[in-house]
C-alpha cells in the first residue's frame, strides 16, 4: 500500500496538486459509503479522508454534523467503519486517512485504537481536537504501526507554533483555510496564500488546504498559491445526502472528476 508520504512524494515528482475528498462513513449507509469510496478512488482522488461519525463534532459545520447524526442514528460505529475499510482496502489505491475526534481514542486506549486502525488498512489520521502538546502519545506509536498523524495549522497559529507543528506533523500539514468550522464558502480568503508562503518558509513538508473549498476554482486557487493538496469535504457530503442514492453517487463522481480536471497540470 502507498503511504500518505509516498503519495505526496509522487505528486511532487509530477509537479501536481493532489485532491483529498472527505466523506462521512455511514451516511446515508455503509453500502453507499463503500460505493462512494470506490468512485472517488477511480475518478481522481489522490488520498481519501473518511470521517468516523461522532456525536459532538466541534470542528465540523452543519453539513457534516448532520451527516454524522444520520450515520449514528443508523447505528454506524467505529467497528463497522473499520470493517468496511478492511474489506475495501485491497481494491482502493488511494491512501485512506481516518478523521476522528480524540475522545473515542482516549476511551479505547491509544495503543489499542491505533493497532485496530492500522490492522484495518488505514494509513493516515487527522484528529482535529488533538493539540500539539497532547499529541506525543499518538506520535510515539504511529511510525511502528505504519500510520501517519497529520496535525492542523489554523489562521490564528503564530509562526513559532507553525514551526513546532510542522516539525511533528506526519504525512503532510493540514492548513485550515479559515477560522470556525468546516463548510462551503463562496470564496477563498487571500490570507490563505500568505499562510502558505509562511509555512513554506518554515518547512518543506507537503501542505494540504481544507475547510471551505467546494468549487473547482477554489481548489485551483489554493493550488496556485502553492498548496500540495486541496481537501474538499462538505461539497461531497452534501451530494451524498440526496435521497436517490444513484443520483447522489453520480454527483460525487462528477464533482471528483471536475475537481481533478481543474487541479491537473503544473502548479502556477
Amino acid at each position: 500500500m502507498t503511504s500518505v508520504s509516498q503519495c505526496f512524494a509522487n505528486l511532487r515528482a509530477h509537479q501536481a496538486c493532489g485532491l483529498i475528498p472527505f466523506i462521512t462513513a455511514g451516511d446515508p449507509d455503509l453500502e453507499t459509503t463503500a460505493a462512494a469510496l470506490k468512485i472517488l478512488d477511480q475518478h481522481g482522488a489522490d488520498l481519501i479522508e473518511l470521517g468516523v461519525p461522532y456525536a459532538d463534532p466541534l470542528a465540523d459545520g452543519p453539513v457534516i454534523q448532520a451527516a454524522a447524526t444520520r450515520a449514528l442514528q443508523k447505528g454506524t460505529r467505529l467497528e463497522q467503519v473499520l470493517g468496511l475499510v478492511k474489506e475495501l482496502r485491497p481494491t482502493i489505491q488511494a491512501p485512506l486517512i481516518l478523521f476522528t475526534y480524540f475522545n473515542p481514542i482516549y476511551h479505547q486506549g491509544i495503543r489499542a485504537f491505533l493497532t485496530r486502525v492500522a490492522a484495518a488498512g488505514v494509513q493516515g489520521l487527522v484528529i482535529p481536537d488533538l493539540p500539539l502538546e497532547e499529541a506525543d502519545g499518538v506520535l510515539e506509536l504511529t511510525t511502528d504501526l505504519g500510520l501517519e498523524l497529520t496535525l492542523l495549522v489554523a489562521p490564528t497559529t503564530s509562526p513559532e507554533r507553525m514551526a513546532a507543528i510542522a516539525q511533528r506533523s506526519q504525512g503532510f500539514i493540514y492548513l485550515v483555510s479559515t477560522t470556525g468550522v468546516t463548510g462551503m464558502r463562496a470564496e477563498m480568503q487571500n490570507r490563505v496564500g500568505t499562510m502558505l508562503t509562511t509555512l513554506k518558509n518554515i518547512t518543506d513538508k507537503p501542505i494540504g488546504v481544507g475547510f471551505g473549498i467546494s468549487q473547482t476554482d477554489q481548489a485551483v486557487q489554493v493550488r496556485d498559491w502553492g498548496a500540495d493538496a486541496a481537501i474538499v469535504g462538505s461539497a461531497f457530503v452534501s451530494r451524498l445526502a440526496q435521497a436517490d442514492k444513484q443520483v447522489a453517487l453520480a454527483a460525487v463522481k462528477q464533482l471528483c472528476q471536475d475537481l481533478k480536471a481543474g487541479l491537473t497540470g503544473i502548479k502556477g
